[in-house]
């Protein structure tokens, strides 16, 4: 990892740490419960994807550098809220995914956000109903 990009994420992380906790707690947000790797608890993140069906798909703008994507490598059993009610899922890291062009049917604020900041986008696929 280059140094910009170290920076990037140092960046985002510190921005994201102030307010995830904002965010979460806005009604209509879309937010990613995971459990926590270490500590096994839950952990909240709000992140912008798009329901597909059954599916909810998003990407994430550091690959498996974001917590939450390590967090559904030890347990992909995760819980998402939508429109304000809670659904139980499977989460799939998906590599072999084209996520750049994965952004481009997501809502257009976080996809800008995550293409500008991000420095190893992966996507990531939620089952739901599991």
């Amino acid at each position: 990892m280059s140094r910009l990009d170290d920076l990037r994420f140092r960046a985002a992380t510190a921005v994201q740490r102030r307010m995830n906790p904002l965010l979460r707690r806005l009604p209509l947000q879309t937010v990613l419960e995971t459990t926590g790797r270490v500590s096994g608890l839950p952990r909240q993140t709000p992140v912008g994807g798009r329901r597909v069906g059954d599916s909810i798909w998003l990407v994430s703008e550091f690959g498996v550098r974001s917590q939450y994507v390590r967090n559904i490598q030890a347990d992909p059993r995760v819980r998402v809220r939508i429109g304000g009610r809670w659904h139980a899922g499977t989460a799939h890291l998906l590599p072999d995914d084209d996520a750049v062009a994965r952004l481009r049917a997501l809502p257009r604020l976080n996809s800008t956000a995550v293409r500008a900041l991000g420095t190893d986008l992966l996507t990531v696929r939620v089952d739901l109903g599991d």
